[in-house]
């Protein structure tokens, strides 16, 4: 991808990841250098402001701690106001990899789609997924497919890449949701928007904890997601419904 094709924001939310911010900005700046870096720095009570400002990348800093999807909605309000073309969200924690996101803007581009999703799952790419998050992916691929009749096959990946198009939707979203992940792929596959799905490597996190590390943070999750897709599906199609008796 040529430098000045499009505006590219990667936008980093990064709570607590001094040990692992420095190689995801280093592996940025060499491999997208067409991009621009902007982290959300997520209330971190450790250095991760202090390195993010010493390798001379634009950092937001909470006041508090919002939490992962809103910080990442933070990082595509700024994407809005400051007129990105594209948004290629990706974690502080090392384990999605620069030049495999290149792939998800270069497609986003070609297909002309809103919104690409980096997949482990559309081919083996040799990713060590736990059973538990396995059967939970399982889970919502099928719920995917059952309302929108679309494979999804790794709804839970937030390794993506927005077009404006989806810039401008999440930015104005009023109630963007706890866990952006197969809720927000239903509403948008229900609304008419185009999500295409490219294979990635990914590796593990090598230090630090997950958000969703543990037994209790995956069960609720898994209660938070199917709540907010239940609300999702009855909206969408009682919006269908009220507008095919206008």
């Amino acid at each position: 991808m040529k430098k000045n094709d499009k505006k590219v924001l990667f936008v980093i939310p990064a709570y607590n990841e001094e040990e692992n911010i420095k190689k995801v900005l280093d592996e940025i700046k060499k491999d997208a250098s067409f991009a621009d870096i902007l982290v959300i720095n997520d209330c971190s009570r450790d250095n991760t402001k202090k390195i993010v400002l010493e390798n001379d990348v634009k950092c937001i800093d909470n006041i508090f701690n919002m939490r992962y999807a809103w910080a990442v909605q933070t990082g595509i309000k700024y994407a809005y106001q400051n007129n990105y073309d594209y948004v290629v969200q990706i974690d502080a924690d090392g384990q999605h990899i620069a030049k495999e996101a290149v792939k998800l803007v270069e497609c986003a581009e070609k297909e002309n789609a809103d919104i690409v999703i980096g997949s482990r799952y559309l081919k083996d790419m040799g990713y060590p997924c736990p059973l538990f998050r396995r059967v939970g992916t399982k889970m919502f691929e099928w719920t995917i497919k059952c309302f929108c009749h679309e494979r999804i096959a790794d709804p839970l990946s937030g390794f993506q890449c927005l077009n404006r198009r989806i810039i401008e939707k999440y930015s104005k979203m009023g109630e963007y949701p706890e866990f952006p992940d197969a809720n927000l792929i239903i509403d948008m596959l229900m609304n008419g928007y185009k999500i295409v799905e490219v294979p990635v490597k990914m590796r593990l996190r090598e230090n630090g904890e997950s958000m969703h590390g543990g037994i209790i943070k995956p069960i609720k999750y898994m209660i938070n997601m199917f709540y907010t897709i239940f609300f999702i599906v009855i909206q969408n199609i009682g919006w269908r419904r009220r507008k095919n008796h206008e």
